[in-house]
């Protein structure tokens, strides 16, 4: 199993960026899966959450990052996704 875990940053007051980037991920998730469905009980939405997490991590292009997923741009290659996942 796959754990993502977020991760506290601070951010300089008055500075968009790091919050841009936040509310992104955040409209994002929202769009993509919280809204989409209806969940039955928390233990499903946080299965659906984990699996929307390696989605987005590995597999959704995104055009911020000239249309790779987050992890190809990484220089050594993702060396943790699952065979199922590939």
């Amino acid at each position: 199993m796959l754990q993502h875990c977020a991760r506290h940053q601070r951010t300089l007051p008055y500075t968009s960026r790091p919050s841009g980037k936040a509310e992104r991920y955040n409209r994002i998730l929202a769009e993509e899966l919280l809204n989409a469905r209806t969940f039955r009980s928390e233990q499903q939405r946080a299965d659906a959450l984990e699996d929307w997490n390696v989605h987005y991590d590995y597999h959704r292009f995104h055009t911020s990052a000239g249309d790779q997923s987050p992890a190809a741009r990484l220089r050594t290659g993702v060396t943790n996704v699952m065979a199922s996942y590939s």
